[in-house]
């Protein structure tokens, strides 16, 4: 009997409740459902706001808890933690004691999964990274599947896995902060201030993406950013082979850059794999990506296939993704920039010329006093809308390269008025970008309802 088949003939019988009723949690609450287990499924929501993911879970039989006290209500052995909800919720604890086990999707897809994994952490750049790194394994015509943060629950469909697969990860902080195993090859693309109105602080968050090396084994691998002062001392927790990527120094093993180049350097043997030019989606941010993605798959991936899918990817969407011209002003959804540094080394790294962009959103209590220099530098008009649109206007105007109207600061309510503004100030060969270097949470579900929401009212546009 395979270890899956191990867990899930255990399960039966036994009373599982998951927190969340989103669509990351639907299949699990089905799957778990029709493996015998007694599911409840508890959501802050009530059922009229859940809609038909209320009516799916029930269909699957479900018994649902909602409302304010939906972590209150809770009767079970075995209860799967949402990424959402924080790691030492005083419920959880309270769960804890009374002997329930408080586990999660990835947790238990990790101590089932039959083949290799690699995982992608950081700040920024860790969706593109995962995603770049299932496109190279693809090319070289092996079986992917892509999951975790990115938005797909992959514990589902663990039984169609098979040995010689392999499973792509991204991994958050809140879903790092209870893992205890680690996966074969792990990335770490950087590392900043991010999600500490969750976090009780930056000791916490950086601690939670330490795991994502820190149970890794001698016949590891770990792939780390050494222009980032944070990522790059999780060298000392590596337990397994080492690799690190760079835009500024040559390294001995990983990938580096020279002469517009993006070198792999296998212990001492030297490799040109590819030209910057020949990347198809635009940014530094992006080489430093490609560098990351191609020091996780050296060894598993041919150089001429990393050229192939670096020359044909498009991208992800909402990553400075290209919307529509419009009376010859092109415009572009960035939705998935939603912290400060995003912003800056992502959207505004991307142009020589300065641009409009649509900025703001909730405020995850980062600090955006960075954020005001680069934007002075690289912006003409800045609208700005949500809670962070104070601090961000704030972090602007207190920039020593700050003067009257430069960059002109336009302050909004809502989307339409945001895109309507852009339109109005934006002339022939000007590019608007929506980059909010905010979380979308009180204007919006997620950041792809945003950039779909931006999407739409600009293609809209007449």
């Amino acid at each position: 009997m395979s270890k899956t088949e191990s867990f899930f003939k255990n399960i039966k019988g036994k009373r599982v409740c998951f927190v969340g009723i989103g669509t990351s949690n639907l299949p699990l609450i089905e799957l778990f459902a029709e493996k015998g287990a007694l599911v409840s499924a508890c959501d802050r929501q009530d059922y009229n706001s859940l809609g038909e993911n209320a009516v799916r879970a029930e269909k699957a039989g479900a018994k649902l808890i909602l409302g304010d006290d939906y972590l209150n209500n809770i009767d079970c052995d075995i209860l799967f933690r949402s990424p959402g909800t924080p790691f030492y919720r005083p419920e959880l604890e309270a769960l804890k004691k009374k002997g329930v086990i408080v586990t999660s999707e990835m947790e238990v897809f990790f101590d089932l999964c039959p083949c290799k994994i690699i995982a992608v952490t950081g700040s920024d750049g860790k969706t593109t990274t995962t995603t770049i790194i299932s496109e190279l394994i693809k090319a070289e015509g092996k079986k992917v599947h892509l999951g975790g943060n990115i938005g797909t629950p992959l514990l589902p469909i663990i039984e169609s896995i098979n040995e010689d697969d392999y499973a792509v990860v991204e991994l958050s902080s809140f879903q790092l902060i209870s893992m205890r195993q680690s996966p074969e090859v792990a990335v770490v693309t950087n590392l900043a201030p991010n999600h500490l109105d969750i976090h009780k602080d930056m000791d916490e968050y950086v601690d939670s993406k330490r795991n994502i090396v820190l149970h890794q084994n001698a016949f590891s691998k770990a792939v780390l950013n050494l222009d980032n002062d944070i990522a790059n001392s999780f060298s000392e927790n590596v337990r397994g082979r080492l690799a690190k990527f760079s835009r500024k120094e040559k390294v001995y093993n990983g990938a580096y850059l020279e002469n517009n180049k993006i070198v792999y350097n296998d212990y001492g043997k030297k490799t040109d794999v590819i030209d910057i030019k020949d990347i198809k989606i635009p940014g530094m941010h992006n080489v430093e990506n490609y560098m990351a993605a191609i020091s996780a798959v050296w060894g598993i991936v041919s150089p001429e296939n990393i050229v192939k899918v670096a020359e044909s990817f498009g991208g992800v969407e909402h990553r400075a993704e290209f919307v529509r011209e419009f009376n010859g002003v092109k415009y572009y959804n960035d939705s998935i920039a939603s912290s400060p540094t995003r912003t800056a080394i992502g959207t505004l790294s991307l142009y020589d010329e300065k641009i409009i962009i649509i900025a703001g959103g909730y405020d995850k209590h980062i600090p955006y006093e960075p954020l005001g220099p680069v934007i002075c530098d690289k912006v003409k008009t800045l609208i700005l809308l949500g809670d962070t649109a104070p601090k961000i206007e704030q972090a602007v105007k207190s920039s020593a390269n700050y003067s009257e109207n430069n960059p002109v600061i336009i302050n909004v309510n809502n989307m339409e008025e945001a895109v309507k503004a852009a339109k109005d100030n934006a002339c022939e060969g000007d590019i608007v970008s929506l980059s909010p270097a905010s979380a979308s949470f009180g204007l919006y579900k997620n950041f792809m309802e945003r950039g779909n929401h931006f999407k739409s009212i600009v293609n809209g546009l007449k």
